[in-house]
């Protein structure tokens, strides 16, 4: 039993979303995702993905992309990116896994889940530069929100932790190239979080896997940069 990672499927069965657009790596991308997990996961296992599931900007739109991710092996916990605009209820979304079948998925989002002997935390995060977000969007107001939301997982992971590692998860990297949102740094610090897995980030294949800063490891894990096949963190 062992937990992976694997962000950014950007997966787009029923809309007109194709990724090859950016690049020869995504040319058929579910097919390359699926031989992915099946190459290193077993229904044992445990993935975590961090947003950016789906290009549906509805859940009607979505569903095929995420009945396809529960169908993969594993255990999935699921977690919000900026592209999943069909994220309104999670109580309608176990019920659509539910009324397929699928028991095999979670969701992480202002709580913290055990898994594989770690505690799972985290929080969608923001964009790592302000002229990237939206023209409407408020980013002090936003990176705020999300910093609550983190230390709402990480009071949760804290209560529950029992001496197991914290592994924080984000789809916005805190720490990228000349970036720090030195308020979510402190907060992983004070809550003793030394792992932090993010995605977002995609076309750069030659940028350092992991990047150390003030004693905090920041993985990148965008699915394209891993080529499509989850990364085992912890066995």
């Amino acid at each position: 039993m062992a937990l992976f990672v694997l962000a950014d499927p950007h997966l787009s069965f029923d809309t007109d979303k194709p990724m090859d657009v950016f690049g020869d790596r995504w040319r058929d991308h579910a097919k390359k995702l699926k031989a992915g997990f099946e190459a290193v996961v077993t229904d044992q296992d445990t993935v975590v993905i961090p947003g950016d599931l789906s290009w549906g900007i509805n859940l009607a739109e979505a569903q095929t992309d995420l009945l396809f991710l529960a169908s993969l092996p594993g255990h999935k916990v699921l977690s919000r990116g900026n592209h999943d605009y069909y994220w309104n209820s999670l109580s309608k979304m176990r019920e659509l896994f539910a009324a397929h079948g699928h028991t095999n998925i979670e969701f992480l989002q202002n709580n913290a889940i055990r898994a594989q002997g770690a505690v799972l935390v985290g929080s969608r995060g923001w964009f790592a530069d302000p002229a990237d977000m939206p023209r409407d969007a408020d980013y002090a107001k936003i990176a705020a929100r999300e910093a609550l939301r983190l230390e709402m997982s990480l009071q949760a992971g804290q209560s529950v932790a029992d001496g197991q590692e914290m592994i924080a998860f984000f789809h916005f990297p805190p720490v990228f190239g000349d970036f720090v949102c030195q308020e979510t740094v402190e907060l992983l610090k004070q809550y003793g979080v030394r792992r932090v897995y993010y995605g977002h980030i995609h076309g750069l294949y030659r940028i350092p896997r992991v990047r150390v800063y003030e004693g905090i490891e920041f993985h990148i894990i965008s699915a394209d940069y891993l080529n499509f096949v989850p990364e085992l963190i912890r066995v």
